[in-house]
């Protein structure tokens, strides 16, 4: 076995499973036990920038809330800035907005005008892929910005929810399958 493989066993390990939240039925899957391991969370951040060198990626893109946690870390890890996707009305400047369909009603995120330059190259990054409608929107926003998306990124895929199918087009990688 090696040492990705050994790597994304540990964090399979530790995503904790919590049943009946937030809602009845609903298998949430907590990240928290891997954010409170240094060794875990160090090797998710290893594991997320592994496709790319110091240098390959102008930006990482996060998605609110906790894909920032995870993106942070990883421009830190490739060395370049860090941008929120954040829900509308959170960010203070002019911003760039994507509206996305949800179950029941609908959501809008938004990225700053000036946060992304036109061809900048981007890794987008969230904790996450359920049903797809939050990064497929976060991807048309920074296509709308003129990003050059060079991979969309999560912690945890959640497969039989098939959110894959919305990001048609792009690289998709995902270092844990449920």
């Amino acid at each position: 076995m090696t040492s990705s493989n050994h790597a994304i066993a540990a964090l399979t390990a530790a995503i904790r499973t919590v049943p009946d939240f937030p809602k009845p039925g609903v298998q949430f899957k907590d990240i928290t036990p891997v954010l409170a391991d240094a060794k875990l969370f160090a090797s998710c951040i290893e594991l997320l920038a592994a496709d790319f060198q110091p240098g390959a990626v102008d930006t990482v893109v996060g998605i609110d809330a906790r894909g920032f946690i995870f993106a942070a870390a990883t421009a830190l890890k490739l060395g370049c800035g860090f941008v929120p996707v954040r829900k509308k009305g959170k960010l203070p400047w002019k911003t760039l907005e994507e509206s996305y369909d949800l179950e029941y009603g609908s959501n809008t995120i938004a990225i700053h005008t000036d946060a992304v330059k036109p061809g900048a190259r981007v890794l987008l990054i969230d904790d996450v892929l359920a049903t797809g409608g939050t990064a497929a929107a976060a991807a048309a926003l920074l296509k709308k910005a003129g990003a050059n998306i060079l991979e969309v990124n999560f912690v945890i895929e959640l497969g039989f929810l098939n959110g894959r199918s919305k990001l048609r087009g792009l690289p998709v990688r995902s270092l844990v399958v449920f």
